[in-house]
Protein backbone atom coordinates (compact mmCIF):
# COMPACT_ATOMS: atom_id res chain seq x y z
CA UNK A 1 0.00 0.00 0.00
CA UNK A 2 1.46 3.36 -1.07
CA UNK A 3 1.96 5.87 1.75
CA UNK A 4 1.06 9.52 1.11
CA UNK A 5 2.15 12.44 3.29
CA UNK A 6 -0.33 15.33 3.68
CA UNK A 7 1.13 18.60 4.98
CA UNK A 8 -1.31 21.29 6.14
CA UNK A 9 -1.71 23.34 9.32
CA UNK A 10 -5.52 23.05 9.18
CA UNK A 11 -6.75 19.92 11.05
CA UNK A 12 -10.04 19.94 9.14
CA UNK A 13 -8.23 19.76 5.79
CA UNK A 14 -5.97 16.99 7.09
CA UNK A 15 -8.99 15.01 8.22
CA UNK A 16 -10.90 15.50 4.97
CA UNK A 17 -7.98 14.58 2.73
CA UNK A 18 -6.99 11.62 4.91
CA UNK A 19 -10.49 10.21 4.75
CA UNK A 20 -10.68 10.67 0.97
CA UNK A 21 -7.36 8.90 0.35
CA UNK A 22 -7.88 6.11 2.88
CA UNK A 23 -11.26 5.29 1.31
CA UNK A 24 -9.43 4.84 -2.00
CA UNK A 25 -6.81 2.47 -0.59
CA UNK A 26 -3.88 4.73 0.31
CA UNK A 27 -2.01 4.77 3.60
CA UNK A 28 -1.81 8.31 4.99
CA UNK A 29 0.51 10.17 7.35
CA UNK A 30 0.04 13.84 8.21
CA UNK A 31 2.15 16.79 9.31
CA UNK A 32 1.07 20.26 10.40
CA UNK A 33 4.42 21.97 9.94
CA UNK A 34 7.44 21.89 7.68
CA UNK A 35 9.84 20.38 10.24
CA UNK A 36 7.64 17.33 10.85
CA UNK A 37 7.15 16.88 7.11
CA UNK A 38 10.90 16.84 6.51
CA UNK A 39 11.43 14.26 9.26
CA UNK A 40 8.77 11.99 7.81
CA UNK A 41 10.21 12.13 4.29
CA UNK A 42 13.69 11.53 5.68
CA UNK A 43 12.83 8.39 7.62
CA UNK A 44 9.64 6.89 6.14
CA UNK A 45 8.87 5.26 2.80
CA UNK A 46 6.75 8.04 1.31
CA UNK A 47 5.36 7.58 -2.20
CA UNK A 48 3.94 11.09 -2.69
CA UNK A 49 3.55 14.39 -0.83
CA UNK A 50 0.43 16.55 -0.86
CA UNK A 51 1.42 19.89 0.65
CA UNK A 52 -0.20 23.23 1.40
CA UNK A 53 1.57 26.47 0.55
CA UNK A 54 1.25 28.08 4.02
CA UNK A 55 1.60 26.75 7.56
CA UNK A 56 1.00 29.89 9.63
CA UNK A 57 -2.44 31.44 10.09
CA UNK A 58 -1.21 34.93 9.24
CA UNK A 59 0.71 33.95 6.11
CA UNK A 60 -0.70 33.83 2.56
CA UNK A 61 2.33 34.45 0.34
CA UNK A 62 3.13 30.79 -0.31
CA UNK A 63 6.78 31.31 0.65
CA UNK A 64 6.56 28.71 3.44
CA UNK A 65 5.35 26.11 0.96
CA UNK A 66 8.06 27.11 -1.48
CA UNK A 67 10.75 26.65 1.18
CA UNK A 68 9.38 23.25 2.19
CA UNK A 69 9.19 22.13 -1.44
CA UNK A 70 12.89 22.82 -2.01
CA UNK A 71 13.89 21.17 1.28
CA UNK A 72 11.96 18.03 0.40
CA UNK A 73 13.62 18.04 -3.00
CA UNK A 74 17.01 18.14 -1.29
CA UNK A 75 16.08 15.03 0.72
CA UNK A 76 14.73 13.18 -2.33
CA UNK A 77 15.02 14.99 -5.68
CA UNK A 78 12.51 12.67 -7.37
CA UNK A 79 9.72 12.51 -4.78
CA UNK A 80 6.43 13.60 -6.44
CA UNK A 81 4.94 16.66 -4.71
CA UNK A 82 1.42 17.95 -5.38
CA UNK A 83 0.79 21.51 -4.21
CA UNK A 84 -2.49 22.68 -2.65
CA UNK A 85 -2.83 26.30 -3.61
CA UNK A 86 -5.19 29.24 -3.26
CA UNK A 87 -5.53 31.75 -6.09
CA UNK A 88 -3.26 34.16 -4.20
CA UNK A 89 -0.44 31.58 -4.38
CA UNK A 90 -1.06 30.40 -7.94
CA UNK A 91 1.93 32.21 -9.42
CA UNK A 92 4.26 30.59 -6.86
CA UNK A 93 2.70 27.17 -7.50
CA UNK A 94 3.29 27.50 -11.25
CA UNK A 95 6.90 28.48 -10.53
CA UNK A 96 7.33 25.30 -8.47
CA UNK A 97 5.75 23.15 -11.18
CA UNK A 98 8.40 24.48 -13.55
CA UNK A 99 10.98 23.58 -10.88
CA UNK A 100 9.75 19.99 -10.74
CA UNK A 101 6.54 19.84 -8.70
CA UNK A 102 4.36 17.01 -9.99
CA UNK A 103 1.08 18.96 -10.03
CA UNK A 104 -1.00 21.59 -8.24
CA UNK A 105 -4.65 21.72 -7.22
CA UNK A 106 -6.71 24.73 -6.26
CA UNK A 107 -8.82 25.28 -3.16
CA UNK A 108 -11.47 24.04 -2.86
CA UNK A 109 -10.23 20.95 -4.66
CA UNK A 110 -12.13 18.57 -6.88
CA UNK A 111 -11.94 15.09 -5.31
CA UNK A 112 -11.91 13.25 -8.62
CA UNK A 113 -9.23 15.46 -10.17
CA UNK A 114 -7.06 15.04 -7.09
CA UNK A 115 -7.48 11.25 -7.08
CA UNK A 116 -6.72 11.08 -10.81
CA UNK A 117 -3.55 13.11 -10.37
CA UNK A 118 -2.39 10.92 -7.49
CA UNK A 119 -3.21 7.75 -9.44
CA UNK A 120 -1.20 9.01 -12.43
CA UNK A 121 1.86 9.40 -10.23
CA UNK A 122 1.55 6.40 -7.94
CA UNK A 123 0.15 3.82 -10.37
CA UNK A 124 2.93 4.34 -12.91
CA UNK A 125 5.52 3.69 -10.24
CA UNK A 126 7.59 6.85 -10.48
CA UNK A 127 7.28 7.55 -6.78
CA UNK A 128 8.31 4.17 -5.45
CA UNK A 129 11.17 3.77 -7.91
CA UNK A 130 12.85 6.98 -6.73
CA UNK A 131 11.95 7.04 -3.05
CA UNK A 132 14.93 7.48 -0.76
CA UNK A 133 14.00 4.45 1.31
CA UNK A 134 13.60 2.38 -1.83
CA UNK A 135 17.03 3.50 -3.02
CA UNK A 136 18.54 2.30 0.24
CA UNK A 137 16.94 -1.09 -0.35
CA UNK A 138 18.44 -1.19 -3.82
CA UNK A 139 21.88 -0.35 -2.49
CA UNK A 140 21.64 -3.14 0.05
CA UNK A 141 20.75 -5.60 -2.68
CA UNK A 142 23.61 -4.43 -4.85
CA UNK A 143 26.13 -4.84 -2.03
CA UNK A 144 28.17 -8.05 -2.09
CA UNK A 145 26.27 -10.87 -0.38
CA UNK A 146 28.25 -12.26 2.55
CA UNK A 147 31.54 -11.43 0.85
CA UNK A 148 30.51 -12.83 -2.53
CA UNK A 149 31.97 -11.35 -5.71
CA UNK A 150 29.05 -10.14 -7.84
CA UNK A 151 31.30 -9.09 -10.72
CA UNK A 152 29.79 -5.59 -10.77
CA UNK A 153 26.26 -6.81 -11.47
CA UNK A 154 23.64 -4.13 -10.77
CA UNK A 155 20.10 -5.20 -9.98
CA UNK A 156 17.12 -4.49 -7.73
CA UNK A 157 14.48 -6.97 -8.90
CA UNK A 158 13.50 -10.14 -7.10
CA UNK A 159 13.87 -12.00 -10.40
CA UNK A 160 17.58 -11.17 -10.58
CA UNK A 161 17.92 -11.76 -6.85
CA UNK A 162 16.88 -15.38 -7.43
CA UNK A 163 19.28 -15.74 -10.38
CA UNK A 164 22.20 -14.42 -8.32
CA UNK A 165 21.37 -16.69 -5.38
CA UNK A 166 21.30 -19.69 -7.70
CA UNK A 167 24.55 -18.65 -9.42
CA UNK A 168 26.32 -18.41 -6.06
CA UNK A 169 25.01 -21.83 -5.10
CA UNK A 170 26.15 -23.35 -8.40
CA UNK A 171 29.58 -21.76 -8.00
CA UNK A 172 30.33 -24.23 -5.21
CA UNK A 173 29.78 -27.23 -7.51
CA UNK A 174 31.44 -28.31 -10.74
CA UNK A 175 28.31 -29.08 -12.78
CA UNK A 176 27.82 -27.72 -16.28
CA UNK A 177 25.55 -24.67 -16.38
CA UNK A 178 23.49 -23.42 -19.32
CA UNK A 179 22.57 -19.72 -19.12
CA UNK A 180 19.68 -18.73 -21.39
CA UNK A 181 18.12 -15.38 -22.16
CA UNK A 182 17.89 -12.67 -24.82
CA UNK A 183 20.92 -10.81 -26.13
CA UNK A 184 22.17 -8.10 -23.80
CA UNK A 185 20.42 -9.47 -20.71
CA UNK A 186 23.62 -10.19 -18.75
CA UNK A 187 24.42 -13.85 -19.43
CA UNK A 188 28.18 -13.27 -19.46
CA UNK A 189 28.01 -11.38 -16.16
CA UNK A 190 26.25 -14.35 -14.52
CA UNK A 191 28.97 -16.65 -15.83
CA UNK A 192 31.57 -14.34 -14.29
CA UNK A 193 29.78 -14.53 -10.92
CA UNK A 194 29.85 -18.34 -11.03
CA UNK A 195 33.55 -18.37 -11.86
CA UNK A 196 34.52 -15.64 -9.36
CA UNK A 197 32.91 -17.49 -6.45
CA UNK A 198 34.01 -21.01 -7.38
CA UNK A 199 36.96 -23.09 -6.29
CA UNK A 200 38.42 -22.33 -9.73
CA UNK A 201 38.44 -18.55 -9.25
CA UNK A 202 42.26 -18.45 -9.42
CA UNK A 203 42.38 -20.75 -12.44
CA UNK A 204 41.98 -19.81 -16.12
CA UNK A 205 38.62 -18.39 -17.17
CA UNK A 206 38.49 -18.48 -20.96
CA UNK A 207 35.64 -16.94 -22.94
CA UNK A 208 34.70 -17.65 -26.53
CA UNK A 209 31.76 -16.23 -28.45
CA UNK A 210 30.74 -18.91 -30.93
CA UNK A 211 28.34 -16.48 -32.53
CA UNK A 212 31.15 -14.08 -33.47
CA UNK A 213 33.35 -16.68 -35.21
CA UNK A 214 33.18 -17.84 -38.84
CA UNK A 215 31.68 -21.33 -39.02
CA UNK A 216 34.84 -22.85 -40.49
CA UNK A 217 37.02 -21.49 -37.66
CA UNK A 218 34.92 -22.48 -34.64
CA UNK A 219 36.51 -25.93 -34.28
CA UNK A 220 40.01 -24.52 -34.59
CA UNK A 221 39.12 -21.88 -32.00
CA UNK A 222 37.87 -24.49 -29.52
CA UNK A 223 40.24 -27.40 -30.13
CA UNK A 224 43.27 -25.83 -31.76
CA UNK A 225 44.95 -26.64 -35.08
CA UNK A 226 48.26 -27.80 -36.41
CA UNK A 227 50.18 -25.71 -38.94
CA UNK A 228 48.72 -26.30 -42.41
CA UNK A 229 45.47 -27.76 -41.09
CA UNK A 230 43.51 -25.18 -43.08
CA UNK A 231 44.19 -22.28 -45.42
CA UNK A 232 46.01 -19.53 -43.54
CA UNK A 233 47.09 -21.78 -40.63
CA UNK A 234 50.79 -20.94 -40.84
CA UNK A 235 51.61 -22.03 -37.30
CA UNK A 236 50.32 -24.25 -34.55
CA UNK A 237 47.24 -22.89 -32.77
CA UNK A 238 46.36 -23.61 -29.14
CA UNK A 239 42.59 -24.04 -28.71
CA UNK A 240 40.43 -22.58 -25.96
CA UNK A 241 40.00 -25.96 -24.25
CA UNK A 242 43.75 -26.31 -23.84
CA UNK A 243 44.01 -22.74 -22.60
CA UNK A 244 41.26 -23.38 -20.04
CA UNK A 245 42.76 -26.66 -18.74
CA UNK A 246 42.25 -26.79 -14.97
CA UNK A 247 39.80 -23.89 -15.08
CA UNK A 248 36.55 -22.79 -16.71
CA UNK A 249 35.51 -22.30 -20.34
CA UNK A 250 32.59 -19.98 -21.09
CA UNK A 251 30.95 -20.81 -24.42
CA UNK A 252 28.67 -17.95 -25.43
CA UNK A 253 26.08 -18.38 -28.23
CA UNK A 254 26.50 -22.16 -28.09
CA UNK A 255 23.57 -22.55 -30.47
CA UNK A 256 25.78 -21.32 -33.32
CA UNK A 257 28.14 -24.30 -33.04
CA UNK A 258 27.95 -26.47 -36.20
CA UNK A 259 27.02 -30.15 -35.86
CA UNK A 260 30.60 -31.32 -36.42
CA UNK A 261 31.78 -29.06 -33.62
CA UNK A 262 28.90 -30.22 -31.41
CA UNK A 263 30.04 -33.84 -31.77
CA UNK A 264 33.59 -32.96 -30.72
CA UNK A 265 32.31 -30.83 -27.86
CA UNK A 266 30.19 -33.72 -26.61
CA UNK A 267 33.23 -35.98 -26.62
CA UNK A 268 35.28 -33.49 -24.61
CA UNK A 269 32.49 -33.13 -22.04
CA UNK A 270 32.18 -36.92 -21.73
CA UNK A 271 35.85 -37.93 -21.74
CA UNK A 272 37.95 -34.76 -21.57
CA UNK A 273 39.64 -35.89 -24.80
CA UNK A 274 40.02 -34.20 -28.21
CA UNK A 275 42.40 -33.74 -31.13
CA UNK A 276 43.57 -30.55 -32.73
CA UNK A 277 42.55 -30.03 -36.34
CA UNK A 278 45.14 -31.76 -38.54
CA UNK A 279 46.44 -33.93 -35.70
CA UNK A 280 45.88 -37.55 -34.65
CA UNK A 281 47.35 -37.03 -31.19
CA UNK A 282 44.70 -37.25 -28.48
CA UNK A 283 44.92 -34.65 -25.75
CA UNK A 284 43.18 -34.66 -22.38
CA UNK A 285 41.97 -31.68 -20.35
CA UNK A 286 39.93 -31.05 -17.20
CA UNK A 287 37.63 -28.09 -17.87
CA UNK A 288 34.38 -26.89 -16.37
CA UNK A 289 32.04 -25.63 -19.09
CA UNK A 290 29.53 -22.81 -18.67
CA UNK A 291 27.52 -22.15 -21.82
CA UNK A 292 25.04 -19.51 -22.86
CA UNK A 293 22.57 -18.96 -25.68
CA UNK A 294 19.72 -16.73 -26.76
CA UNK A 295 18.38 -19.51 -29.01
CA UNK A 296 15.60 -21.99 -28.28
CA UNK A 297 17.75 -25.12 -28.23
CA UNK A 298 14.77 -27.45 -27.77
CA UNK A 299 13.32 -26.11 -31.02
CA UNK A 300 16.74 -26.45 -32.68
CA UNK A 301 16.82 -30.10 -31.54
CA UNK A 302 13.45 -30.70 -33.22
CA UNK A 303 14.79 -29.07 -36.40
CA UNK A 304 17.93 -31.21 -36.36
CA UNK A 305 20.21 -28.22 -35.74
CA UNK A 306 21.37 -29.14 -32.25
CA UNK A 307 22.26 -32.49 -30.71
CA UNK A 308 19.92 -33.63 -27.97
CA UNK A 309 22.64 -35.54 -26.11
CA UNK A 310 24.84 -32.43 -26.08
CA UNK A 311 21.95 -30.30 -24.81
CA UNK A 312 21.43 -32.49 -21.77
CA UNK A 313 25.19 -32.67 -21.16
CA UNK A 314 25.40 -28.86 -21.13
CA UNK A 315 22.11 -28.32 -19.33
CA UNK A 316 22.70 -30.01 -15.99
CA UNK A 317 21.38 -26.77 -14.48
CA UNK A 318 19.75 -23.96 -16.46
CA UNK A 319 19.68 -20.32 -15.40
CA UNK A 320 17.08 -18.45 -17.42
CA UNK A 321 17.57 -14.67 -17.44
CA UNK A 322 14.45 -12.58 -18.06
CA UNK A 323 14.45 -9.71 -20.53
CA UNK A 324 14.93 -6.25 -19.01
CA UNK A 325 11.29 -5.33 -19.72
CA UNK A 326 10.27 -8.25 -17.48
CA UNK A 327 12.24 -6.84 -14.55
CA UNK A 328 11.48 -3.10 -14.61
CA UNK A 329 12.73 -2.65 -11.03
CA UNK A 330 16.27 -3.01 -12.41
CA UNK A 331 15.97 -0.15 -14.90
CA UNK A 332 16.49 2.86 -12.64
CA UNK A 333 19.22 1.08 -10.67
CA UNK A 334 21.08 0.47 -13.91
CA UNK A 335 20.58 4.09 -15.02
CA UNK A 336 22.02 5.30 -11.69
CA UNK A 337 24.98 2.99 -12.29
CA UNK A 338 25.58 4.14 -15.87
CA UNK A 339 24.93 7.82 -15.01
CA UNK A 340 26.25 8.28 -11.47
CA UNK A 341 25.23 11.54 -9.82
CA UNK A 342 22.72 12.49 -12.53
CA UNK A 343 19.08 13.17 -11.68
CA UNK A 344 16.11 12.20 -13.86
CA UNK A 345 12.84 14.00 -14.36
CA UNK A 346 9.62 12.18 -13.54
CA UNK A 347 8.86 12.00 -17.26
CA UNK A 348 12.26 10.38 -17.92
CA UNK A 349 11.67 7.77 -15.23
CA UNK A 350 8.26 6.92 -16.66
CA UNK A 351 9.57 6.71 -20.21
CA UNK A 352 12.53 4.51 -19.24
CA UNK A 353 10.33 2.10 -17.30
CA UNK A 354 7.64 2.02 -19.99
CA UNK A 355 10.05 1.40 -22.89
CA UNK A 356 10.34 -2.24 -24.07
CA UNK A 357 14.19 -2.30 -24.27
CA UNK A 358 14.48 -4.87 -27.09
CA UNK A 359 18.27 -4.67 -26.72
CA UNK A 360 18.01 -5.17 -22.95
CA UNK A 361 20.79 -3.92 -20.62
CA UNK A 362 23.15 -3.29 -23.52
CA UNK A 363 20.64 -0.96 -25.17
CA UNK A 364 20.00 0.82 -21.86
CA UNK A 365 23.73 1.38 -21.37
CA UNK A 366 24.05 2.83 -24.87
CA UNK A 367 21.05 5.11 -24.24
CA UNK A 368 22.70 6.39 -21.06
CA UNK A 369 25.98 7.04 -22.86
CA UNK A 370 24.05 8.99 -25.50
CA UNK A 371 22.28 11.06 -22.88
CA UNK A 372 25.55 11.85 -21.09
CA UNK A 373 27.10 13.11 -24.33
CA UNK A 374 24.09 15.12 -25.46
CA UNK A 375 23.45 16.66 -22.03
CA UNK A 376 26.58 16.60 -19.85
CA UNK A 377 25.00 18.56 -16.98
CA UNK A 378 21.64 19.10 -15.32
CA UNK A 379 18.54 16.98 -14.91
CA UNK A 380 17.91 14.49 -17.71
CA UNK A 381 14.50 14.44 -19.38
CA UNK A 382 12.94 11.62 -21.40
CA UNK A 383 13.95 13.08 -24.75
CA UNK A 384 17.63 13.18 -23.73
CA UNK A 385 17.74 9.39 -24.06
CA UNK A 386 16.45 9.34 -27.66
CA UNK A 387 14.73 5.98 -27.42
CA UNK A 388 13.66 4.29 -30.65
CA UNK A 389 10.09 5.51 -30.34
CA UNK A 390 11.45 9.02 -29.68
CA UNK A 391 13.46 8.94 -32.93
CA UNK A 392 10.24 8.51 -34.90
CA UNK A 393 8.58 11.24 -32.89
CA UNK A 394 11.50 13.63 -33.49
CA UNK A 395 11.33 12.95 -37.22
CA UNK A 396 7.72 14.12 -37.33
CA UNK A 397 7.91 16.96 -34.81
CA UNK A 398 8.25 19.66 -37.45
CA UNK A 399 5.04 18.57 -39.19
CA UNK A 400 2.90 18.07 -36.09
CA UNK A 401 0.29 20.69 -35.27
CA UNK A 402 -1.00 21.54 -31.82
CA UNK A 403 -3.72 18.96 -30.99
CA UNK A 404 -7.30 20.03 -31.47
CA UNK A 405 -9.96 19.80 -28.77
CA UNK A 406 -11.39 16.71 -30.46
CA UNK A 407 -7.98 15.03 -30.59
CA UNK A 408 -7.39 15.79 -26.92
CA UNK A 409 -10.78 14.41 -25.94
CA UNK A 410 -10.23 11.24 -27.96
CA UNK A 411 -6.78 10.70 -26.44
CA UNK A 412 -8.14 11.26 -22.92
CA UNK A 413 -10.76 8.59 -23.52
CA UNK A 414 -8.30 6.18 -25.15
CA UNK A 415 -5.84 6.48 -22.24
CA UNK A 416 -8.59 6.55 -19.58
CA UNK A 417 -7.59 10.00 -18.37
CA UNK A 418 -4.01 9.04 -17.43
CA UNK A 419 -2.26 12.36 -17.97
CA UNK A 420 1.24 10.93 -18.33
CA UNK A 421 0.13 8.64 -21.16
CA UNK A 422 -1.81 11.36 -22.97
CA UNK A 423 1.15 13.76 -22.70
CA UNK A 424 3.48 11.11 -24.11
CA UNK A 425 0.97 10.43 -26.92
CA UNK A 426 1.28 14.05 -28.07
CA UNK A 427 4.99 14.36 -27.22
CA UNK A 428 4.51 17.13 -24.66
CA UNK A 429 5.06 17.65 -20.96
CA UNK A 430 2.25 17.15 -18.47
CA UNK A 431 2.25 20.86 -17.69
CA UNK A 432 1.86 21.71 -21.38
CA UNK A 433 -1.00 19.23 -21.60
CA UNK A 434 -2.69 20.74 -18.53
CA UNK A 435 -2.59 24.17 -20.18
CA UNK A 436 -4.24 22.84 -23.34
CA UNK A 437 -6.90 20.99 -21.37
CA UNK A 438 -7.68 24.19 -19.47
CA UNK A 439 -7.69 26.19 -22.70
CA UNK A 440 -10.34 23.91 -24.24
CA UNK A 441 -12.17 23.49 -20.89
CA UNK A 442 -11.72 19.71 -20.98
CA UNK A 443 -12.32 17.89 -17.69
CA UNK A 444 -9.37 15.89 -16.34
Amino acid sequence: MEKILIVDDNPSILEALSLLLEIHGYAVVTAQNAFTAQQIVQYQNIALVLQDMNFSSDTTSGEEGKTLFYRLREINPHLPIILITAWTELETAIELVKAGAADYIGKPWDDQKLLTSIANLVELGQAKASNAHYKRQQEEREAPKAGANLAGLVYASTAMERIVDMALQLARSDVSVLITGPNGSGKERIAEIIQANSGLKDKPFIKVNAGALPQDLIEAELFGAEAGAYTGANKQRIGRFEAADGGTLFLDEIGNLPLSGQMKLLRVLQTGEFERLGSVQTRKVNVRVISATNANLLKDIQNGQFREDLYYRLNVIELQLPALCERPDDILSLVNHFLPGRSLSHAAQLALKAYAWPGNVRELENACKRAAVLKPEGELDEHDFILKNDVMALATTSTKQEPTKQQLEEAMRAHQGVIAKVARHFGMTRQALYRRLQKFEIEY
